[in-house]
């Protein structure tokens, strides 16, 4: 079996909506515990705009967890009453399921994601996860911000979003791109590339984590329709 990691995007509007998912940061996590077949999972908010600031934002939500399989992963978001929860108070939501290609680093002290043999061509996912040292976190968002600009220009990127557990200590990033090697030339060049020569020399995280994925499947829409289904159509 390969193990299958989903991520799902959530959007609430309204006072009353955007109240009950913060609360939910902390309600659900009994529940979420208790789903059959999950293992590693992390309830996450988001930054303004698309997720790359440090202000957060109350109406965007997501929850990443790790399934033995696809169809464990499928069945537990169709049926599980903490997912079924959460779509009755949102707006939009989208899933992504995706087969880790390679990981390196750890979260919360593990390494969550298990990598398989590569499931063919297609759009892959880069996920980033870091726990800044709050002794730099003025100079670690004076630069994400650049960043954001620049992957928010490239016309390669299908999806972006910044996420994470903790506001300003914690940073979650997940894009998506349709080749290894355009996701490679934005990683090595402009204010990306810089970033990570700070992080290598002045050590600004307690913890990270780099994995990239290939994507199985996705359901749901976000902005109206499903990203990948506007990739498909360019």
């Amino acid at each position: 079996m390969q193990q299958v990691v989903s991520l799902t995007f959530y959007r609430f509007d309204g006072l009353l909506a955007r109240a009950w998912a913060f609360a939910m940061m902390g309600l659900a996590r009994p529940s979420m515990a208790r789903l059959p077949g999950v293992g590693f999972w992390k309830l996450c908010g988001s930054g303004v705009g698309e997720g790359f600031t440090p202000l957060p934002n109350f109406g965007v939500y997501a929850i990443l967890c790790t399934w033995p399989d696809l169809e464990t992963a499928r069945a537990a978001h169709a049926t599980a009453p903490i997912f079924a929860r959460y779509r009755r108070r949102a707006s939009e939501h989208w899933t992504v399921y995706m087969a880790t290609d390679s990981v390196r680093g750890a979260w919360s002290g593990v390494t969550p994601f298990e990598p398989g043999q590569n499931q063919g061509p297609g759009p892959l996912a880069a996920l980033t996860r870091a726990t800044i040292k709050p002794g730099i976190l003025a100079r670690f968002w004076g630069r994400v911000p650049n960043i954001s600009r620049v992957i928010g220009q490239d016309p390669n990127v299908i999806f972006k979003m910044g996420i994470g557990e903790v506001p300003w200590l914690h940073q979650v990033t997940f894009s998506i791109w349709p080749d290894a090697m355009r996701m490679a030339n934005f990683a090595r060049t402009g204010p990306h590339a810089e970033a990570i020569r700070a992080v290598r020399e002045e050590g600004w995280f307690r913890e990270e984590l780099y994995a990239r994925f290939t994507l199985l499947s996705d359901e749901g829409t976000w902005g109206g329709t499903s990203p990948l289904s506007r990739y498909e159509a360019a």
